[in-house]
């Protein structure tokens, strides 16, 4: 198992960075430039133009990765993991409809949100049907670091699946917000899938979440401050479509708070300063919203951000484990 996870990485590192160094030039000379916000911190009008829509490189790197090292799953019955993936991708689609209209327009306005939640409710209605169909998501819902489990009514826990699939694609896109940043702190959770998956003898789960994890691992080249390629809502949806379909596919969602506290935390700076921007009729809590934004802000350069969310991350990622350690697969 431990060697098959070690090839699904290797496989998802090598294909993800070959493809960058493809992709980077081709979007470049396709003028598929980022547009950026107006409303973001003003020191990022030089990033105008980087190119977007890097997340094609670890979803074709992830995609070899899986067709190399988990052949041997591919010929079984248990589809769960290929179900895990095609969340990713559909969300993945949403998400390059998403910027394609932006480069289109040359502003960064594509989707309306309207638009954007109700193609996300589809993806999620569609992934509970085949998880449904497929026998892997009953109406259970486990507590982590108290190791019980609630039965709940079937209509109100895929309403639940429905909401968090929604909530964590879009708290992964708007800490998409600086170089590096959702890269860095989406590894750990890919970690953590992956050490889970040994010790719960789950090897095509853990084959996904090694290919995850080395092609993130090989993006973060790219990535990186000061950033070659973005992601894009292409990549930012499809790897919120993955961390939330991992957590229900190891029937663990209540996990995502504590393993995803960066987003969390980011998409609720975001809503608190909405709010209270609204009920104070002008006044702010932070001086820029999402989070990432406030530190950059108060002087923190965007490398300073990526270590230490990442780092936040990779400490929550640990506490995760302990919550379900005692829990077997």
């Amino acid at each position: 198992m431990v060697l098959q996870y070690a090839l699904a990485f290797s496989v998802s590192f090598v294909v993800t960075v070959a493809v960058g160094f493809l992709l980077v030039p081709m979007l470049r000379r396709a003028k598929a430039g980022q547009m950026i916000r107006e409303d973001g911190p003003v020191w990022h009008n030089n990033k105008q133009g980087t190119p977007t829509m890097g997340g094609i490189m670890f979803i074709i790197g992830m995609t070899v990765a899986c067709l190399v090292a988990g052949f041997g799953h591919l010929m079984t019955k248990d589809l769960t993991f290929i179900y895990v993936f095609l969340l990713g991708v559909m969300y993945a689609a949403i998400g390059f409809i998403d910027d394609y209209k932006k480069l289109k327009k040359k502003q960064n306005l594509g989707l309306s949100a309207s638009q954007k939640f109700l193609l996300q409710l589809v993806a999620a209605v569609l992934f509970i049907l085949l998880m449904r169909l497929n026998g892997s998501l009953e109406p259970d819902l486990y507590i982590p670091f108290f190791n019980v489990s609630f039965k709940i009514p079937a209509l109100l826990y895929y309403v639940f699946v429905a909401f968090v699939a929604v909530g964590t694609v879009n708290s992964v896109n708007i800490t998409d917000g600086a170089d590096g940043l959702a890269t860095g702190v989406t590894i750990p959770a890919a970690i953590f899938f992956t050490y889970i998956s040994f010790l719960w003898n789950l090897a095509a789960l853990g084959v996904l979440s090694a290919a995850w994890a080395g092609g993130l691992a090989a993006f973060l080249i790219f990535n990186f401050h000061p950033a070659k390629i973005f992601m894009g809502d292409t990549g930012a949806q499809f790897l919120g479509g993955i961390v939330c379909a991992m957590a229900f596919a190891f029937d663990m969602p209540l996990i995502l708070i504590p393993l995803g506290i960066v987003f969390f935390v980011e998409t609720l700076s975001d809503i608190i300063q909405v709010a209270y921007f609204k009920l104070t009729h002008g006044k702010r809590v932070f001086k820029m919203a999402p989070l990432h934004h406030h530190f950059e802000m108060c002087g923190w350069s965007e490398k300073k951000l990526f270590v230490v969310f990442t780092a936040v991350s990779a400490a929550f990622a640990v506490i995760s484990y302990f919550g379900v350690r005692g829990r077997s697969g």
